[in-house]
């Protein structure tokens, strides 16, 4: 019975030295282009968190959150990203931006997407932001070739 509770406890009590530094994640934005390659509009988060969430949705989310995991495993490529860019984490991103667009509404102008990943801070004049990566634009299905 010790055994299973020396087992148990770190589960339940895990310790806050698990992780060497705790750092702010890069956030991962995206814009449209047109066929000119000028952005439509301002940039964009991808997939940003819901401002409320209902108490019952919450309930659910303890048992199957597959978005929300699907979100941190973005955070991670971005992490991986902003640390050594690999073509497998920039190829994940841009596949799941491609997806969210093929689900939006359709813009006969777009031509290509682009992400960017940004820092953002906290300074005395107010929230900076440093851009760390910038991708090269992708095309976008279904647009017209530039």
């Amino acid at each position: 019975m010790l055994k299973t509770l020396s087992l148990v406890l770190p589960v339940l009590l895990p310790s806050w030295r698990f992780f060497q530094t705790i750092e702010p994640s890069p956030r991962v934005q995206w814009t449209v282009l047109s066929q000119g390659g000028v952005a439509l509009g301002d940039w964009q988060e991808f997939r940003p968190r819901p401002v409320a969430i209902p108490v019952v949705q919450m309930l659910c989310r303890l048992f199957w959150n597959a978005r929300r995991n699907d979100a941190l495993f973005v955070v991670s490529c971005a992490e991986r990203i902003a640390e050594n860019p690999t073509p497998h984490s920039i190829n994940e991103i841009t596949r799941r931006i491609l997806d969210d667009l093929e689900q939006g509404p359709a813009n006969c102008h777009v031509s290509a997407a682009q992400f960017r990943l940004v820092f953002m801070s906290r300074d005395e004049t107010g929230i900076s932001q440093d851009i760390l990566f910038l991708s090269t634009p992708f095309p976008v299905a279904g647009a017209a070739p530039r």
